[in-house]
């Protein structure tokens, strides 16, 4: 059982970089930070984090082949795994239609876009000239020491390309309880392949406030999921689309208020106790990466400490069986 940390874009350079510390003194195998467009750079944060840890891996989740190109995307990777001893593990993705658009750019299909970065990298960090590119396309410094490429997904197409082509995927997993359901759309995959199951993660001593800290995620995102998905979890549909529907008319402390607690079902949220209780679930579904996420608690220091003194240590025996 392995067990990361994910901090989103625009994070600040110091709180990613403390975060990173402090998820290595308490076990933690790697931390990331996000990268959206047109939030300040995923990359940065990952340079300081590296540079003050010396075990834990950290990653870019996820960077994409369209704003920034394949070639830079692997001229990055050789310097961090210089720096970094090889602990750098790099995300790709599709990125987000709406942020590639508002900055000009009209992007392929996102399964094609992101198979073509991927090879593309690959190809660059090994030492080799990407397919279709001119044969002088090369590092010119020499390949990069080997690294591990993650996909984004949550979509099946997504999460197939990832089993067949990547080192691991980023998946996804709302609900955490439909994790059975990513797995089987990855599909048959090598022993060393890591499935990080990425959870919306809000823990604190008082469950109320955990619970008050997701209900704006969760309505944030009440329209993004598809219909098929939230009926597959078994929640009720229109429930959520009564969510979406005040949020888009600019109604947000109503829509923070219609969510109820089985929406809460997308994330873990509750005290140490409650969410280590959720990870043991998880690992009897089969889950051998747990990564948690925003909105994870009042600040990330203090979710972080919650979660390495009290989570890590109570599931102490999973990582010990695995």
């Amino acid at each position: 059982m392995r067990f990361s940390v994910r901090l989103s874009s625009g994070v600040g350079l110091e709180e990613f970089r403390e975060a990173a510390t402090a998820c290595e003194s308490y076990g933690f195998d790697q931390i990331w930070t996000g990268n959206d467009l047109l939030r300040r750079s995923g990359i940065v944060p990952v340079v300081l984090a590296l540079d003050a840890t010396s075990r834990i891996e950290v990653g870019s989740s996820v960077l994409n082949p369209v704003a920034l190109h394949p070639a830079e995307i692997a001229m990055l990777t050789a310097n961090l795994q210089e720096l970094s001893g090889g602990r750098y593990v790099l995300g790709l993705g599709a990125g987000s239609e709406v942020f590639l658009r508002w900055a000009g750019l009209e992007p392929g299909t996102p399964v094609a876009r992101t198979r073509a970065g991927l090879r593309a990298v690959r190809g660059l960090l090994g030492g080799r000239n990407p397919e279709g590119w001119h044969d002088r396309a090369v590092l010119r410094d020499g390949p990069a020491r080997p690294t591990r490429i993650y996909l984004g997904a949550m979509g099946p197409r997504m999460l197939a390309l990832a089993g067949r082509e990547g080192d691991g995927v980023l998946a996804l997993c709302l609900p955490p309880d439909r994790f059975g359901w990513f797995r089987e759309q990855v599909g048959p995959v090598t022993p060393d392949f890591d499935l990080v199951c990425c959870l919306w993660c809000s823990v604190d001593d008082d469950p109320a406030a955990a619970r008050a800290r997701l209900a704006p995620k969760v309505a944030a995102y009440a329209g993004s999921l598809a219909p098929a998905t939230l009926q597959a979890g078994g929640f009720d549909v229109e429930r959520f689309a009564h969510v979406a529907g005040l949020v888009e008319r600019g109604e947000e402390a109503a829509a923070v208020a219609a969510v109820d607690e089985d929406m809460l079902r997308l994330g873990l949220v509750g005290t140490a106790h409650q969410v280590a209780d959720r990870c043991r679930e998880l690992a009897a579904a089969g889950a051998t990466h747990l990564s948690f996420g925003q909105p994870l608690g009042r600040t990330s220091r203090e979710a972080v400490q919650l979660l390495g003194t009290r989570v890590l240590p109570s599931l102490r025996d999973l990582r010990g069986a695995a």
